[in-house]
């Protein structure tokens, strides 16, 4: 600290500097928080959706095994092979199709995005009603005449 600080006796310029350089440096310093939250936020969800892919992988690798599994549990109960099998195909079939008139329903309720289209028409009506902004000439300014302006 100088005498000045001492005193508390600093210039308005000296006051402006130190609160640019601690505005800066607060600056900085936020950026550099941040940028370190998002560097670790970024890991944890790479490391989640490797796990996501990975679950996604097993089950899929899963489903051949438990339907192999369900034929030959319906084939123990005294039921042929083949009618075991078709059984549990039957059974995949009948679920596929519950998922699709499922999927069918919340899609025949998907609407238009009424708000948005209304945000949107009454923008462009205010739009079109808006005039733009008069240009000034030199004629109109007799300042302007003494202005040169480049062939570029």
């Amino acid at each position: 600290m100088s005498a000045a600080d001492a005193n508390g006796d600093r210039s308005l310029g000296q006051l402006v500097a130190s609160a640019t350089a601690e505005m800066s440096a607060l600056v900085h310093d936020e950026i550099a928080l941040a940028k370190a939250e998002l560097r670790q936020d970024a890991k944890r969800a790479g490391i989640g959706s490797a796990a996501f892919v990975v679950a996604g992988s097993l089950a899929l690798f899963a489903l051949p095994v438990l339907s192999f599994a369900a034929a030959y549990g319906i084939h123990n109960l005294g039921l042929g092979l083949a009618w075991s099998f078709l059984i549990v195909g039957g059974a995949f079939l009948v679920l596929a199709g519950l998922l699709a008139l499922i999927a069918m329903a919340k899609m025949k309720k998907i609407k238009k995005p009424e708000r948005s289209i209304n945000s949107a028409r009454q923008t462009a009506a205010v739009l079109q009603k808006a005039k733009p902004h008069p240009r000034v000439t030199a004629a109109d300014h007799p300042a302007l005449e003494s202005v040169t302006r480049s062939s570029v």
